[in-house]
């Protein structure tokens, strides 16, 4: 064979092995590539789903406390009946004579049940001493006084309890009257704390009002 042709072939099967090395670069390349991709893909993906699952809860969340916040206040309102309402066995309670009824650690008959005394400045207010979930709680379950329905239970999408509520005196006298012996109806004013509950118990809502009752009723 002429040397010249020897050289060609030479140099052909030279361009060929490089032509195939650089072709198996190029995809092993092209595989690292598209691995990569895959990987940001999948890191993307698992990432979107945890927004979306934590966007559902913080919904949800919101949603059973706002179902409590709602309980709580239909409580407040059941509460001011409560007090408000004549003609029953506690009407006579809701007056400047009627704290002695509330008692150190709140009622719990028939009577003064939910109604709790001051407590001294230098201890817990009352309110914060109440268990609210216990099954001998002192406080009053929605309805319990006033007889108003109220729709609760562990089915569906609602307050898994009734909301509760106690009651607290707050005796003072007219602007210029010193003498404490001298109060009046329209002198006392009830410090009532609600709380409502969500589909679990768990989830509460507390609420406080000051509430004056209308003497002429």
């Amino acid at each position: 064979m002429k040397p010249y042709l020897l050289q060609n072939i030479q140099h052909l099967q030279k361009r060929h092995a490089a032509s195939r090395v650089a072709q198996a670069s190029q995809r092993g390349a092209s595989l690292i590539i598209v691995m990569m991709i895959l990987v940001i893909v999948s890191v993307l993906g698992v990432g979107g789903a945890q927004i979306a699952l934590m966007g559902e809860r913080s919904s949800r969340n919101d949603r059973d406390q706002q179902i409590a916040f709602h309980a709580a206040e239909a409580a407040l309102y059941d509460a001011q009946s409560d007090i408000q309402k004549s003609g029953t066995a506690r009407a006579a309670i809701f007056t400047s004579t009627g704290v002695v009824y509330f008692v150190p650690g709140c009622g719990t008959s028939t009577t003064n049940k939910g109604l709790c005394a001051p407590t001294a400045a230098s201890q817990k207010p009352a309110w914060l001493t109440v268990d609210f979930l216990a099954a001998n709680s002192p406080s009053v379950e929605f309805g319990e006084i006033t007889g108003a329905a109220f729709d609760a239970g562990t089915a569906g999408v609602k307050p898994a309890a009734k909301p509760r509520y106690v009651i607290e005196p707050v005796v003072f006298t007219k602007v210029g009257e010193t003498d404490l012996s001298k109060a009046c109806d329209d002198c006392v004013a009830y410090r009532i704390t609600a709380m409502g509950f969500g589909p679990r118990t768990e989830i509460q809502a507390v609420l406080q009002a000051v509430y004056v009752r209308d003497a002429g009723t």
